[in-house]
């Protein structure tokens, strides 16, 4: 897999028209559209260093949107010794609760999924920074969210 993946090649060529939700004849779930963002920790906005350590996936016609997280606290250290990481685990976990629609998250966490998508994906100016959106088609949401982890988040070892 490239260092720096093609979106395209990370989700695949569409299925069929858009509102076409037929089950193809193997069995497998149609493909259907997807966006995702990659969540970016920013610790100096004056030095615009930025680590990847997010990715939201959502998919309406799915009904499905999650978040997964992973913070490399040495890497992050390496960015600003200072970065307070309970402080910013505890802001990512507020996101993810935000994207499961957790009750206990708060009022944003009551909207609906496509709306609760594009609270996490709005641009911010907090230490948490969305990339522009993206989009795709899949027919497995939940396999599409573990492969941009993968492929956009996790480190490799040298």
């Amino acid at each position: 897999m490239p260092a720096s993946p093609d979106p395209r090649e990370a989700v695949g060529a569409a299925g069929g028209r858009a509102g076409d939700r037929a089950t193809p004849a193997n069995g497998a779930p149609a493909d259907e559209v997807f966006q995702y963002t990659v969540l970016r920790v920013v610790p100096s906005l004056t030095r615009g260093e930025a680590m990847n350590v997010g990715v939201a996936v959502h998919s309406r016609r799915h009904r499905f949107l999650d978040v997964r997280v992973a913070v490399d606290r040495d890497r992050l250290r390496a960015l600003d010794p200072d970065l307070d990481l309970d402080a910013l685990a505890a802001h990512l976990d507020g996101i993810r609760r935000v994207a499961q629609g957790d009750p206990a998250a708060g009022a944003v966490a009551a909207m609906d999924r496509s709306d609760r998508f594009g609270w996490i994906a709005a641009p911010s100016s907090t230490i948490v920074q969305p990339s522009p959106v993206h989009t795709g088609t899949c027919g497995d949401p939940v396999a599409t969210l573990e492969r941009l982890f993968a492929t956009l988040v996790l480190t490799r070892s040298a």
